[in-house]
Formats: structure tokens, C-alpha cells, sequence
């Protein structure tokens, strides 16, 4: 595909801008039980109810990652990645969670990272995606104390074993996914639907992170940053309203500034403290952890931005039987004439990504960030094959482009954002919605032995990569 001249280049992207994809274990590898992996919630859950996944698919093969691994970077490089991000497998790493060191996972993540330096794409390594080893969920998962150091051991490990050539490193992906699937509103395992719980499950995430990142700093790895990889939600009030916008700001601090204020500032927005206060649902502590969160805050954050939350004051009295939920203190909104990607039932606003960007330029030290997933699930993409078998998936690269110009004006005005990655690079498998909808540049072809082909965005994202803008 002919590049274009730099005269037609309305919007350049800094020098060494970060272009790539972010994808997690469960989500591409497959080869879920091969290799020495142990159980993982998701393989347990599939294997009780595989009803709740879309067309009865599982985790098992999805995009073969695992075996594939060598033709997949390849194409990573064709489609102009500079960087990736991946997550470790614990469950396949350390397959009971706690015990022996799985040489096989050590082999195969040495050779993946190799095989990335060797096409000059830098490895962004996550260390949890929602993906907790069956063992230590059995004795609580994030709810046990003990699952918080039985993590910190995993994290020093990895670091030990990969830290010599993984320079990027984060502790969490969208942790609030798992508090709100897996003990809000019953979409993850282990299905509960308890506040207290899950405010527990929240805290003792943080704790978890916080302790990593203490461990990370202590083994001064040369040229290394942690991070952690946030879904930020912007929360718009319906009007100007006292009513709406007290609302906004309490969901705000249920689903964003719960993790956003401990892992940059170090504190817990004391808002957030007073409301779990004065419902008791505050969670159980440990004297020293006030001080571990403060002294342990990260230099890298990833913005993961899909959708808007949109709210307003509640219209009717919450049911005083009814579960607490945060719904207690908000309705949601839904805004006349908002733009929609019907088929994933998400709204497309782009300027929330450049608000999310303000946000925390202004009111997070301007600290190092980047855009660490965006992206757009369109069910039945192969009607869009064209004769030649490429997709010519336009809305997507509609999609991409709409936000970067609103990434771009954030750079313009100072932001401190270092890249931008796409979710994802081909399509994987998504949790409960198995392959509903697709996300990649390059497209898997279920039906003929996962072949993959490059989209017409993966040629647009080549060309935006080489041209450092558009």
C-alpha cells in the first residue's frame, strides 16, 4: 500500500509514539490445558455452565496464540506494532497458584518476547487479566489476604525471569472488571452479588498492586516502569442540576477514582472513604497499608476508554430490601440522538477519551500515560469481505482516526500521552461473548483452521504507523 507524503499529514503524533494492540492470555493463547498450565476461573466455568458463553464457545483453543505465536508477530510488524501489550498466564506459569515454576510457560513467554525484539516490537507485560488460577480462587481469590501475597510472588518471579528485556510492566487490567463481574452484577466467576464483598475483593486488588509495585521498585530493574492499565468511564451528568451532577460524581468514584486515586496519588479520595463509611461497608484493613499505598504509586498509566457513563439522579427511592449496589445513588441516562455501535450496544463519543486525557493532566500530576485499549466489536464482519477475502472494515478505521484527533488536541495542550493501542490486534475471544464480535486488524477465520488475513484498518494502521499520524 503507497504511503502517503508527509504534505497530507493533517495530524502528527510525537516522536517515538507508541503504535500497537493489547490483547490478555485467556483471550488469544488457547491451549488452555497443553503445556503444564493448571486451571484457571475460566476454563472451571465453561466446563460448569458453558451456556453462559456465546454459542457454547470456551477458552480452550481461541485464536491459538500459543502455537501460532511466530506467524502472529510477524503479521504484528506487517500491520506497522512498534509495541504489544500481552498478559502472563499465572495459572499457566504457576499452575496452582502458589507452588512449582512451570517451565514450559517459561519457555514459551522467553520465546515470545524474543521472537517480538527480534521484529523490533517492544513487550508491554500485564501480569492479571481477569484470569485468576482456580486454586487460589477456591480459597477466596481476591477476598483471602493470602491470594494477595500468593500474587506478589508470581509478580517477582516474572519480573526476575523477564525483566532483564521487559522494560513496561503492569500490574492489573481494568480491576474494577472483575470486582463488578464477579461480585456486583454476576457476569464474571465466581457470580456473587455482594457489596461488602466486593468492596473487599476491590481493596485487597490495590493491596496486591501496591505490593507488586513495592517489589518491582526494590529490584531496581534498569529502564523499567510500572504501571497499571485502568477502563476509565468518564461520568456525564444529565444537566447542571446539583441532583445530576452529585450523581456523576458518586459514580465517578465507585468505578474510576477507586483505583485511579490510590495508584497515582497514593490516597483514597476521602469522598469515596465517607460514603463506605457511613453505610458500613468499609473493607477490612491492615494498619500498614495506608502507608504501602502512599509510598508505592506508579509511573506508568494505561487508559483503556470504550464508552461514556452517562447518569442522573436517581427517579425512584432505592428498595431498602434490595441488595446495596451502587445504583443506590444514580440511575443511568441515556442521552437523545447519542451515536451508537449497535452491535455491541456501546455509545461512540470520542471526545471522552480527550476529557479522561484533561483529567488527568490536570488533576493527576500530568503523569506519563497512554492509551492502552480502544477499539470497536462489530458483529457478522465477514459480510464485508470483499472479492480479494480483505474485510473492509471502514467504521473501524473511522473509529480510530475520530479518537486520535481528540488524543492529538490532548498532546497539543500538554497532556503526557506516549502511545496509542488498539484493542486488538486479531480477533480473540472475549469472555462471555466468545466471538460475537470482532475487534482485530486481522481477521480469524474460525471455520478455516483460524486462518488469519489483515483488514483493511490493519493496512491503515500500518500506514499510520509509518507516517506517525494521519
Amino acid at each position: 500500500m503507497k504511503q502517503r507524503t508527509n504534505q497530507e499529514i493533517s495530524f502528527r503524533f510525537p516522536k517515538g509514539f507508541w503504535w500497537g494492540s493489547a490483547t490478555s492470555a485467556t483471550q488469544i493463547e488457547g491451549a488452555a490445558k497443553e503445556g503444564g498450565k493448571g486451571p484457571n476461573i475460566w476454563d472451571y466455568w465453561y466446563e460448569k455452565e458453558p451456556n453462559r458463553f456465546f454459542n457454547g464457545v470456551g477458552p480452550e483453543v481461541t485464536s491459538d496464540f500459543y502455537h501460532r505465536y511466530k506467524e502472529d508477530i510477524a503479521l504484528m510488524k506487517e500491520v506497522g506494532h512498534n509495541s504489544f501489550r500481552f498478559s502472563i498466564s499465572w495459572s499457566r506459569l504457576i499452575p496452582d497458584g502458589v507452588g512449582e515454576v512451570n517451565q514450559e510457560a517459561v519457555k514459551f513467554y522467553h520465546d515470545v518476547i524474543t521472537e517480538l525484539l527480534i521484529h523490533d516490537i517492544e513487550p508491554f507485560v500485564n501480569l492479571f487479566h481477569f484470569d485468576m488460577p482456580l486454586a487460589m480462587q477456591k480459597i477466596g481469590g481476591w477476598e483471602n489476604r493470602n491470594v494477595v501475597d500468593a500474587y506478589v510472588r508470581y509478580a517477582k518471579i516474572c519480573f526476575e525471569l523477564f525483566g532483564d528485556r521487559v522494560k513496561k510492566w503492569f500490574t492489573h487490567n481494568e480491576p474494577i472488571v472483575p470486582v463488578e463481574g464477579g461480585y456486583l452484577y454476576d457476569f464474571h466467576y465466581p457470580n456473587v452479588v455482594d457489596f461488602q464483598r466486593a468492596v473487599q475483593v476491590a481493596y485487597h486488588t490495590i493491596i496486591a498492586h501496591a505490593k507488586a509495585v513495592q517489589t518491582f521498585k526494590q529490584m531496581n530493574i534498569q529502564d523499567g516502569k510500572i504501571g497499571i492499565i485502568l477502563n476509565l468511564t468518564p461520568s456525564y451528568p444529565r444537566s447542571a442540576h446539583p441532583a445530576d451532577v452529585r450523581a456523576a460524581h458518586i459514580a465517578d468514584l465507585f468505578f474510576n477514582r477507586s483505583f485511579l486515586d490510590p495508584a497515582v496519588t497514593g490516597e483514597y479520595p476521602q469522598d469515596l472513604v465517607e460514603l463506605l463509611r457511613e453505610h458500613g461497608h468499609l473493607p477490612v484493613t491492615e494498619e500498614e497499608d495506608k502507608e504501602l499505598i502512599k509510598q508505592n504509586t506508579i509511573d506508568l498509566l494505561g487508559i483503556n476508554y470504550y464508552q461514556p457513563r452517562r447518569v442522573k439522579a436517581k427517579e425512584h427511592l432505592p428498595n431498602p430490601e434490595a441488595p446495596f449496589m451502587p445504583e443506590r445513588f444514580f440511575d443511568y441516562y441515556v442521552m437523545p440522538g447519542r451515536k451508537m455501535n449497535p452491535y455491541r450496544g456501546w455509545e461512540i463519543y470520542e471526545k471522552g477519551i480527550y476529557d479522561i486525557l484533561i483529567n488527568i493532566k490536570e488533576n493527576y500530576n500530568n503523569i506519563e500515560c497512554f492509551i492502552s485499549e480502544n477499539g470497536m466489536g462489530v458483529e457478522g464482519e465477514e459480510r464485508f469481505r470483499d472479492e480479494n477475502g480483505v474485510i473492509q472494515d471502514d467504521y473501524r478505521i473511522e473509529f480510530i482516526r475520530e479518537h486520535l484527533k481528540w488524543v492529538h488536541k490532548a498532546i497539543e495542550e500538554g497532556v503526557n500521552v506516549k502511545g496509542y493501542h488498539l484493542w486488538t490486534f486479531m480477533d480473540n475471544w472475549s469472555w462471555t461473548n466468545a466471538y460475537k464480535n470482532r475487534y482485530g486488524l486481522v481477521a480469524v477465520d474460525l471455520e478455516q483452521n483460524e486462518k488469519r488475513t489483515i483488514k483493511k484498518s490493519g493496512y491503515w494502521f500500518k500506514a499510520l504507523s509509518e507516517n506517525n499520524g494521519f
